[in-house]
């Protein structure tokens, strides 16, 4: 049987990416209600024939929209528009923007959490590795390069972390993206259909939420204690697809999680089938001790996607960091980023080869680590100091952000993080993180806590706190 071509799915031959119109337009029309949840799409055969393309393109795009979860197929059956979540908004109605992301501070406000000290960026290095491929640029800085990212570098990442935090991967393993929210996005969609749960530690990171509920999945918030995510917590069912945590430094408590909820999370993750998302942000700045090893590195039976950054090393400006994710992904991935492109310039990439590679990522981790741990014992010290009847600071073993929650549960952290913020510091309200009952408090960056700033921090808590807190 032939199918009629619709007029909305007339092809703009001089405009090309004919796989991307099939797939806009397929797309659209779903959004919009006007091919229903179970509707029949025409056969892929079908399509090119009446469309005149190679079978190929129509095959590319239903890719497309099944890896995203807008249709599924199965063999010697047609293809169909599959359930997806109700639609927000009404049809016809006017799109808004959602408020996916909570407000953030000013960016480079200096105790934004997470943010480094970028006065303290090793400039001459960097610039040095950088120009030097930049004045030496070859065949693959300027092609369309790797889609998993330069080779040499994904090797050069393999042997940092092994080194410094026992993960266990081949090269293969790791992808480049420009972000660790990119890196998050990319397992999402890879990993997720629309209504699959995914644990997400309470309180956690904000941007991880606002991506896995814009990939339509099921947030379910798991408390976090002072071992970290605390398992026995956790709903009996239905079992979760994906686990999102951050065992080494929770964000924004600061807690390491302790080996024995290690062992059991992983042990969980393995019997259901669950995918870990190890969020292992800043754990080059830990200051007591050595940290435990990234939970990747536990791993046996459970699979594991770890995820780690340059922008809390170094500058987030760079725009570079890395997913290494179980080899039962990598051929999706491999497909999702070959239609994406890469997103990190090759010879930014090769630049940074160079810099792991001479020793100045290590130099600088280690610099940075004492200066640092001074500035979080400073901030810390403040805090217990001078306002321990209003704020109680958690742990401080590791970091660039100090988490102090509220003796007064009552106080509105926004509002006071508001009023500090209209003196240009950049603090967090800790309310921000929660997915279920908020617990007021403060989240402070302390990577550029100078005794100056520090002076600045302790007027306008003076000028703010005691007014909002009882």
């Amino acid at each position: 049987m032939r199918h009629a071509i619709p007029a909305w799915l007339a092809l703009d031959r001089a405009s090309g990416d004919l796989e991307g119109q099939i797939y806009h337009a397929v797309r659209a029309r779903i959004l919009a209600g006007q091919i229903g949840p179970g509707g029949a799409l025409p056969s892929t055969r079908a399509l090119a024939n009446q469309l005149g393309v190679a079978r190929s393109t129509v095959v590319a795009g239903y890719d497309r929209l099944r890896a995203e979860g807008y249709i599924a197929a199965r063999t010697g059956s047609a293809t169909r528009v599959a359930e997806l979540p109700a639609h927000p908004m009404g049809h016809g109605a006017a799109p808004a923007v959602p408020a996916l992301v909570p407000h953030e501070p000013e960016r480079f406000a200096p105790l934004r959490p997470g943010l480094p000290d970028l006065d303290l960026f090793p400039v001459k290095a960097w610039s040095r590795c950088l120009g030097t491929r930049a004045r030496n640029l070859r065949w693959h800085d300027l092609g369309y390069g790797e889609e998993m990212g330069l080779g040499p570098l994904r090797e050069a990442i393999v042997e940092h972390v092994a080194r410094t935090r026992a993960v266990v991967a081949d090269p293969a393993q790791v992808i480049i993206v420009p972000s660790t929210a990119a890196a998050i996005d990319l397992i999402a969609r890879l990993t997720l259909a629309p209504n699959d749960t995914v644990w997400i530690e309470d309180p956690g990171y904000p941007t991880a939420q606002a991506i896995f509920a814009r990939a339509g999945a099921r947030l379910v918030p798991v408390p976090v204690d002072d071992q970290g995510l605390a398992l026995a917590a956790a709903p009996l069912s239905p079992a979760p697809s994906l686990i999102h945590v951050s065992p080494s430094h929770q964000y924004p408590t600061g807690v390491a999680m302790s080996l024995a909820r290690r062992m059991a999370l992983l042990d969980y993750a393995a019997a259901h089938g669950a995918l870990i998302v190890e969020d292992d942000y800043d754990s080059e700045f830990h200051y007591a001790g050595r940290p435990l090893a990234a939970l990747q590195g536990l791993a046996r039976a459970a699979q594991v996607a770890y995820i780690g950054t340059f922008s809390k090393v170094l500058a987030p400006g760079l725009r570079l960091a890395y997913a290494i994710v179980p080899p039962l992904l990598l051929p999706a991935a491999q497909a999702a980023l070959r239609r994406s492109g890469g997103a990190v310039a090759m010879h930014v990439q090769a630049a940074m080869v160079d810099f792991i590679r001479e020793g100045h990522l290590a130099a600088h981790i280690r610099r940075m680590r004492r200066i640092y741990q001074a500035r979080m014992e400073a901030t810390a010290a403040l805090l217990v100091d001078k306002w321990d009847d209003w704020l109680m600071p958690g742990p401080r073993d590791g970091g660039l952000q100090l988490a102090a929650h509220l003796r007064d549960q009552t106080t509105d952290d926004q509002a006071l993080a508001t009023a500090l913020n209209q003196r240009g510091l950049g603090i967090m309200a800790l309310s921000r993180c929660h997915l279920g009952p908020p617990r007021p408090g403060l989240l402070l960056g302390i990577a550029s806590a100078t005794p100056d700033l520090l002076a600045r921090l302790d007027r306008a808590l003076g000028e703010t706190l005691p007014a909002r807190a009882g």
